[in-house]
């Protein structure tokens, strides 16, 4: 579970499922149309969306862009014992230009998403993830499109 969440203490009932799915596609939707997509009222809304973030299910608002000529990367790392690796995800996450690093499971450890104006940029980050103690390896995809599910109704 992401940080701050306790398993003990997450309820999450099929509304606050529809409330994330609806947030997800749109964070910016107001209290009003949440409302009446999830048929509640604005004030229950904004209690879920409030028990939500509490709980730390919902970690932040956010958008997502593209704009012309950035680059963007996936890049998967392996990471080699004693150096656990959550503390070598949090390093590589808190390398500027990196969006997001996710612990998985296979042969890979961790996979960073970077975004940078250049490939110069990228190679920076690259070379940044490397040297973080705990990192053996690391193999580098950029991404030339994305496509994204929009339109997202739950009714």
């Amino acid at each position: 579970m992401g940080e701050g969440m306790r398993s003990e203490s997450v309820k999450v009932d099929d509304i606050d499922l529809k409330l994330l799915t609806l947030l997800k596609s749109n964070s910016r939707m107001s209290y009003a149309r949440l409302a009446d997509e999830l048929g509640l009222s604005e004030s229950a809304v904004r209690k879920r969306i409030g028990r939500l973030r509490k709980l730390g299910i919902i970690k932040r608002f956010t958008i997502d862009y593209t704009l012309p000529h950035e680059v963007r990367a996936i890049i998967l790392v392996k990471t080699t014992p004693p150096t656990p690796v959550p503390e070598v995800a949090r390093k590589v996450a808190e390398i500027d230009g990196v969006d997001v690093a996710y612990e998985v499971t296979g042969e890979i450890d961790i996979v960073a998403v970077a975004t940078k104006s250049d490939i110069s940029g990228i190679n920076d980050i690259i070379d940044q993830i490397r040297n973080v103690e705990g990192v053996v390896s690391s193999n580098t995809m950029i991404i030339l499109n994305d496509w994204v599910k929009v339109g997202l109704s739950v009714k």
